[in-house]
């Protein structure tokens, strides 16, 4: 009975024994775990831009903090649309360094540049798909097309005050999306003016006072139709681009260059006669503006 009662507390000390280890191997498996889940959701802020940028995948559900916070500081919030890809950071950007006219704060971007790049990053990384709607994919080219051309001018500003002072800036292959290195010619005339919605020419800026003004908002799917309308009765009415009236048209070169696009469902003139707050006679005259190309920086 003696040997038999140490027999059983040697064997309740070994398995209390086995059981604290499990349990310290446990916690040292957890404790890796949990950092592994740490370290995956982290920004890291040490690194390229490209591994600060937020991946917000296709058809994925993401949960994400109202803010992202570099450095412990506050920079940038994050508000996802309900759709495939969000464009809050470039609406941010917009938002502070864009005035209401359309000028541009290139100096201020120049700073910030780093959230640009972010903003570009996270674009090249989420390619319109199949399943976005025309919508999304309208105003996903139309905000990459700006982005790309404030990253261009900022690249070589303030010694080059102008697109056209910058060498082949329409052809420059440097703006990865997917698998696919762009330029903005493509972008324009490849993509976007295939997609049969001729009021992309009043969205898309090419950095010059001539240009339709920068608007201070991201395009968005749920709000692109106003939008496009807006800022295509905006243009059409802006005495500094365009000269209207009943019977004679002195118009920005845009109406010239790409008139073809204008006349898809009717006539120049009955283009302009959905957007103009003057009814135009179908006779009208026309004539074109020369085309500024001075930067449009504040």
């Amino acid at each position: 009975m003696k040997y038999s009662f140490l027999f059983f507390c040697l064997m309740f000390i070994i398995s209390c024994g086995t059981q604290q280890k499990t349990i310290e191997n446990s916690t040292i498996k957890t404790s890796e775990v949990t950092k592994t889940i740490i370290d995956s959701v982290t920004v890291q802020h040490d690194k390229t831009a490209k591994n600060d940028a937020l991946n917000i995948k296709n058809n994925q559900t993401i949960t994400t903090p109202d803010s992202i916070v570099y450095n412990g500081t506050r920079e940038f919030t994050t508000t996802f649309e309900n759709t495939h890809f969000s464009h809050t950071v470039w609406n941010e950007l917009l938002q502070k360094y864009v005035s209401s006219e359309g000028l541009v704060n290139y100096a201020g971007l120049k700073e910030d540049r780093r959230k640009l790049q972010i903003y570009l990053y996270d674009l090249g990384d989420n390619q319109p798909t199949d399943v976005w709607t025309k919508e999304e994919k309208l105003a996903y080219w139309i905000n990459a097309y700006n982005a790309m051309t404030i990253d261009l001018i900022l690249d070589s500003y303030p010694a080059r005050k102008g697109i056209k002072e910058i060498r082949n800036p329409w052809k420059q292959r440097r703006w990865k999306i997917g698998d696919k290195v762009y330029n903005l010619d493509e972008i324009e005339h490849d993509i976007l003016r295939n997609m049969n919605e001729p009021r992309i020419h009043f969205a898309i800026n090419c950095a010059s006072f001539s240009c339709p003004p920068l608007l201070n908002e991201a395009f968005t799917a749920t709000k692109l139709e106003t939008q496009l309308t807006t800022v295509t009765k905006k243009f059409v009415a802006d005495t500094k681009r365009n000269t209207i009236t009943k019977n004679q048209l002195e118009l920005s070169k845009i109406f010239k260059w790409f008139k073809k696009d204008f006349e898809k469902n009717g006539s120049l003139i009955d283009f302009l006669n959905q957007y103009s707050s003057l009814q135009i006679d179908t006779n009208a005259t026309i004539s074109y503006k020369e085309y500024n190309w001075s930067l449009n920086e504040q």
